[in-house]
């Protein structure tokens, strides 16, 4: 995943749980990374990463950054939709959710915001609600660039 993303060990977040697969729905691989500049800098092997997550049946790739216990930044490469990069995540940002319930990673409110698509111009914010029993339903709400489907 890494060398498909061409990203290195030494830029992942230490202090968030090392990369792993979550659900929601569908299955979302989550990375965290340590800088804001490392998610910025997304220009990874769109053939290499679509043969993997075809061979693993991945959705999207939930790449992170955590800006503080409430807020991350997400980037959510999407080869399997055609497109590199899908500027909202619902499942993912639900999945996101569960993986950080599941590794004790959220604040006492069980809630984050997740900032998606803002390197793609097409800026979205999507709050997540994690219940103490996550079998009760992961709620994601936000708000999306909307798309002029008549141009």
């Amino acid at each position: 995943m890494l060398a498909a993303l061409r990203w290195h060990r030494d830029e992942l977040d230490p202090a968030l749980p090392p990369p792993a697969v979550a659900y929601a729905g569908v299955w979302h691989p989550v990375i965290a990374v340590a800088t804001r500049a490392r998610l910025a800098d997304l220009h990874y092997d769109f053939d290499a990463l679509a043969a993997l997550m075809a061979s693993r049946g991945w959705t999207t790739v939930n790449l992170v950054w955590r800006e503080n216990a409430h807020t991350l930044h997400a980037r959510n490469p999407f080869p399997p939709g055609g497109v590199v990069e899908d500027p909202a995540t619902g499942a993912a940002a639900a999945a996101l959710g569960a993986y950080l319930a599941s590794q004790d990673r959220l604040p006492d409110n069980r809630r984050i915001t997740i900032h998606q698509g803002h390197d793609l111009g097409r800026p979205s914010v999507l709050r997540v609600d994690v219940p103490v029993d996550v079998r009760d339903g992961v709620r994601v709400s936000g708000t999306a660039v909307e798309i002029d489907s008549t141009r």
